[in-house]
């Protein structure tokens, strides 16, 4: 669980930093592949879905979305049911 929660900070910190720097003219394509891959080290093959965020070439409508949050959260949610329950 304590994993689950440290991964939730970062994404919420990751997106944060998509919100303020990932908005600078010619770095949000930078900053949203290095999310990108930032997501996919946090979560593995669903982290992929942070690359849409490269769909946007103003980088201003993806920073509203927090995409790592979310898939943070799905996760927390799937890991649950996988987890032995304690008695």
């Amino acid at each position: 669980m304590r994993s689950d929660m440290a991964k939730l900070v970062i994404a919420i910190i990751l997106d944060l930093v998509d919100f303020t720097v990932g908005r600078i003219p010619g770095a949000e394509i930078f900053v949203d592949a290095g999310l990108g891959v930032a997501a996919i080290g946090l979560f593995g093959w669903p982290g992929l879905f942070a690359f849409w965020e490269l769909a946007d070439p103003t980088g201003q409508i993806d920073g509203f979305v927090p995409t790592l949050t979310m898939i943070a959260i799905s996760q927390m949610g799937k890991n649950k049911n996988k987890r032995p329950r304690e008695e």
